[in-house]
């Protein structure tokens, strides 16, 4: 037969004490814990960059820039010129730190430092030193027009 005293060593080991509760949390909020750190650092391992911008652009039939024309194109962001015929076109990033200019009358200026630049790209005003810089824009055989950024002309 089971004593009194036996019996109530049983119930006393079968009970869960304060103690003990709060090592359990605490194990497992580590556990937890762990298990977030390590799919974050697979995340972060497993990470695939950017591909970044697009380097060409489809700029359309060459007839859609006549002569003496200036067309911006935010999306490159470039501006696109023809001058008596020959097409050239711009980076509107200052090669100051990077913002993007914007058209003020017939100049460039940098909402960022207040770089200046004239319409062929050239420095009016610093902090920035170097001018704008030339894009690379191709007549294809079908008479469009292809602008490439990453392959600039200057």
């Amino acid at each position: 037969m089971d004593s009194p005293t036996k019996k109530l060593r049983m119930n006393e080991s079968s009970n869960l004490t304060r103690r003990d509760f709060i090592k359990l949390s605490i194990k497992f909020l580590f556990g937890v814990g762990g298990l977030l750190g390590l799919g974050g650092l697979v995340r972060f391992l497993g990470y695939q960059s950017d591909p970044g911008p697009p380097s060409e652009f489809d700029l359309g039939e060459a007839a859609k820039y006549p002569v003496g024309s200036r067309t911006t194109r935010a999306d490159i962001p470039a501006v696109i010129y023809n001058r008596a015929g020959k097409i050239a076109a711009y980076s509107l990033t200052c090669t100051h730190l990077g913002c993007t200019v914007e058209e003020d009358g017939e100049a460039y200026a940098c909402p960022c430092h207040g770089s200046r630049f004239s319409n062929d790209g050239e420095v009016l005003k610093g902090p920035a030193q170097k001018s704008l810089r030339r894009l690379e824009v191709e007549l294809q055989e079908d008479l469009t027009l292809r602008l490439y950024t990453h392959r600039g002309m200057k």
